[in-house]
């Protein structure tokens, strides 16, 4: 059973920083590129970072470029988005998802066609 698990938000001041992490089981997570996605109330799901299966290489959209990190731990099988400089627009449930033999670039535009989602995770900025 493929399980991806979401951790790591809540209510953060403007400013401030989250790191959250999304923790893979039930399948060959190397083969897999893994990608978070934000939706905010009454607004569609976004893309906002990934990280290819292959080489590690990393796509963000562009409203989170300079501010967050994707990481992968091939080791642990988690993927980590790091978030600095966090923004009350940034407010939204954030979702990971994988996808097989997926770059982070094609996973930029799959978007809710990805294979596999977590659940999600909270993140509140307050201004």
């Amino acid at each position: 059973q493929v399980q991806l698990v979401e951790s790591g938000g809540g209510l953060v001041q403007a400013g401030g920083s989250l790191r959250l992490s999304c923790a893979v089981s039930g399948l060959s997570f190397r083969w897999y590129g893994i990608g978070w996605f934000r939706q905010a109330p009454g607004k569609e799901r976004e893309f906002v970072a990934a990280v290819s299966w292959n080489d590690g290489s990393t796509a963000y959209t562009d409203s989170v470029k300079g501010r967050f990190t994707i990481s992968r731990d091939n080791a642990k099988n988690t993927v980590a988005l790091q978030m600095n400089s966090l923004k009350p627009e940034d407010t939204a449930a954030y979702y990971c998802a994988a996808n097989s033999f997926t770059t982070a670039q094609r996973l930029s535009v799959m978007g809710i066609q990805a294979e596999y989602w977590g659940q999600g995770t909270q993140v509140t900025v307050s201004s």
